[in-house]
């Protein structure tokens, strides 16, 4: 979101988010802006520090839980350079907007902002996998979702917390089995347990995170 009323600002930024394929929308009013901020998720802000207000909006912001926290890029007149990086912001834009400086910085914080969503997502899978236990037990599992460092399972006999286990298991279009040492971050009395990755060979470690950064790309647009 863009919270300006310069909209020769507004039409250049526009510009360059549009060529990184990132959505945009933009607000004039820091009211207006808050009370969407509150009722939808928003990745990022590039708030024109220009205008009256912004530095207790960016205020209440850092206080106020609203979620994840957004990216906060603060764009601003050269004269209030050193205001601006004393608004906790992650990156700063400084006036008249200039592309190349624009589009370092804000790729930058798109590169952020997808490292923090594939962090945290999940792709879902229905894939056979073996568990072996610390005792060297075998047992036939079912991996349900995955993300780059851990998986949901469900087994046939319920884990224990804090259990260290092996786990293998083949991603669809990979060749090589995955293999994992990992721990038993929860589970249930019902078989259902997610696994923390603690070891995986290098390689192997490489494919899965390309699968699943393909896997994301594929079923969404970039922010």
């Amino acid at each position: 979101m863009i919270i300006s009323r310069d909209w020769q600002e507004v039409s250049v930024l526009e510009c360059i988010l549009s060529g990184l394929h990132i959505d945009v929308d933009v607000e004039s009013e820091l009211e207006r802006a808050w009370i969407r901020l509150k009722k939808s998720k928003v990745d990022a802000l590039i708030v024109d520090c220009d205008t009256d207000g912004t530095r207790d909006f960016l205020r209440k912001l850092r206080t106020t839980s609203l979620g994840p926290a957004p990216v906060v890029i603060a764009s601003g007149s050269p004269r209030n350079g050193n205001g601006l990086r004393g608004t906790g912001a992650t990156f700063v834009v400084e006036k008249p907007v200039s592309v190349e400086r624009a589009v370092h910085t804000l790729s930058a914080a798109r590169n952020l902002i997808l490292n923090e969503r594939l962090r945290y997502y999940r792709e879902d899978l229905d894939l056979p996998a073996w568990v072996v236990r610390d005792s060297g037990q075998k047992m036939r599992a079912r991996v349900v979702n995955i993300s780059k460092g851990g998986t949901k399972i469900v087994s046939r006999q319920p884990l224990a917390f804090s259990e260290a286990i092996q786990l293998k298991f083949s991603l669809p279009k990979v060749r090589a089995s995955i293999q994992a040492a990992g721990q038993v971050a929860w589970a249930d009395s019902q078989g259902n347990a997610g696994i923390r990755f603690l070891q995986i060979e290098p390689q192997l470690q490489k494919r899965l995170q390309l699968w699943v950064e393909q896997r994301f790309f594929q079923t969404r647009t970039i922010i």
